[in-house]
């Protein structure tokens, strides 16, 4: 299929420095996932390229925050609005570039549109605080200001929704920003960009950089003028970013990898538990940070559980995402087919029973949707987080024996329990060592909630008036007020 007509109007093929659009002669394609087909070259800049961008985003960052938080907020409503006017244009251009079915980049558009609205709503409540003196005669207040220019670095999954996670705070509190989008979806990034451009955004407020990611994001990272590093990625990358900004003290926020459990007590409405995990683990065909990764399901339910789950799979329709009733789009590209291949392989090789599904052929780019049974953890399944459409399903005994499975991974980003005695559901939850938790609930992201992970899953939060913080530096100001 080609591009539709109305994500085509959308794209643009140069990158976005200082309030223009800069062409670059080395370039690269972008391609669609699901047939190869190039839907555009974007520039592959050089650093000299990339300094003018961290240039431009230094030197408007003292009119932007000296902007009215009114005015900035304004420019946030107006971006969400032109979202909302272009949502079929964005998700036509959502699947091209990145492979997930025309609904779920619909709703991506809508996701991604309410981060906007949302900082739009904080950009005029970043309040200070007035503390009592300990003498008479003097005031103390204690202010929020921007952090300074920032360096948002996004991933490929999804490609709307991560900008403006990082986008909206920035802009409200009033930093600048260089944003970085994944090399696989460039195109999204750039749409908005123009939207920004057509808007009026002030030339330096948003610049947006294309090519290789460990070049390009190295010197962005490497700037002592980028003030703060957001990054959403892999757990290694993460940890190489916080190591350079600890050196030079600066701010760093890390959305990381995730390895959610999936935990279904034995008194779980299964029809419930059924939705949400349908939900939690094949949206985007798994390739999601907080996709449930690892089924823990209490024993005298995990047969009922395990087969329900693995008809209802195997009734997904697999496909490109531009056509109708396609649930699951083609992963992103081949090395994701492969280490798929790889973590099924092993699960298999080491005693995992396969329920449903066949593993992928070496050349495929779709994988139909696979259960495994009598996971264990010596298996790669249980310790890696998969990114594909891979159910992984342990039985257990007892509340505690689910809750140190459900423990028992570095990541600490999301889990998911389903059951329905309320206090039971309170402890489980309490003992549950991630930053998030869906509890009868497979879909936890929204703009108002703070999203973020603790142990290898990151550092920071994003969305909430917490992320909106996170952009700012506190300053305590003494003053004397009478002799």
């Amino acid at each position: 299929m080609s591009l539709d007509p109305a994500a085509r109007a959308l794209v643009r093929s140069d990158c976005y420095i200082d309030g223009a659009w800069v062409a670059s002669a080395a370039r690269f394609a972008v391609t669609d996932p699901a047939t190869d087909l190039v839907l555009a070259e974007v520039p592959d800049l050089d650093a000299a390229a990339v300094e003018r961008a961290i240039a431009a985003a230094t030197a408007a960052f003292p009119a932007w925050r000296a902007r009215s938080a009114y005015d900035r907020a304004a420019v946030l409503a107006g971006m969400a609005a032109r979202m909302r006017q272009e949502k079929d244009g964005l998700a036509a251009l959502i699947t091209a570039e990145n492979g997930k079915p025309l609904a779920e980049a619909a709703g991506e558009v809508a996701y991604a549109a309410s981060f906007l609205e949302w900082f739009a709503g904080e950009a005029v409540r970043v309040y200070g605080e007035t503390v009592p003196a300990s003498s008479v005669g003097q005031r103390i207040e204690v202010q929020r200001a921007p952090v300074g220019p920032c360096a948002l670095i996004t991933p490929w999954n999804f490609p709307a929704a991560m900008l403006t996670r990082k986008l909206g705070p920035a802009l409200a509190v009033g930093c600048t920003v260089v944003c970085k989008p994944a090399e696989a979806t460039p195109l999204t990034t750039l749409a908005l960009a123009g939207f920004a451009h057509d808007l009026g955004v002030p030339p330096g407020v948003i610049n947006v950089v294309t090519g290789d990611g460990a070049r390009i994001g190295g010197q962005l990272v490497g700037s002592l003028a980028m003030r703060k590093v957001s990054f959403t990625g892999s757990t290694a990358v993460g940890r190489s970013i916080a190591r350079v900004c600890a050196e030079t003290t600066r701010r760093v926020s890390l959305e990381l990898g995730g390895n959610a459990p999936f935990v279904v007590l034995d008194d779980a409405d299964l029809d419930r538990a059924l939705a949400g995990a349908l939900v939690a683990k094949f949206r985007n065909a798994g390739q999601s940070c907080v996709a449930a990764n690892r089924f823990i399901v209490q024993r005298p339910v995990a047969q009922a559980f395990t087969d329900r789950l693995a008809a209802a799979a195997a009734a997904l329709v697999v496909g490109d995402g531009r056509a109708p009733g396609v649930s699951i789009g083609p992963l992103v590209d081949r090395r994701a087919v492969a280490k798929v291949r790889r973590l099924v392989e092993d699960a298999l090789a080491r005693g995992a029973r396969l329920v449903t599904g066949t593993l992928p052929a070496d050349d495929a780019r779709w994988i139909g949707p696979i259960v495994l049974a009598e996971i264990t953890g010596e298996m790669a399944v249980w310790r890696e987080e998969i990114f594909g459409p891979v159910v992984a399903i342990r039985a257990c005994d007892g509340d505690d024996e689910a809750i140190a499975l459900a423990n028992d991974t570095d990541a600490g980003l999301v889990a998911y329990v389903f059951g329905r005695d309320p206090g039971r559901l309170r402890r489980v939850t309490a003992a549950l060592e991630v930053g998030m938790v869906g509890v009868n609930e497979g879909l936890v992201s929204t703009a108002q909630a703070p999203f973020g992970g603790i142990k290898a899953s990151g550092l920071g939060r994003e969305g909430s008036h917490h992320g909106l913080e996170d952009y700012t530096d506190l300053k305590y100001v003494m003053e004397r007020v009478a002799w």
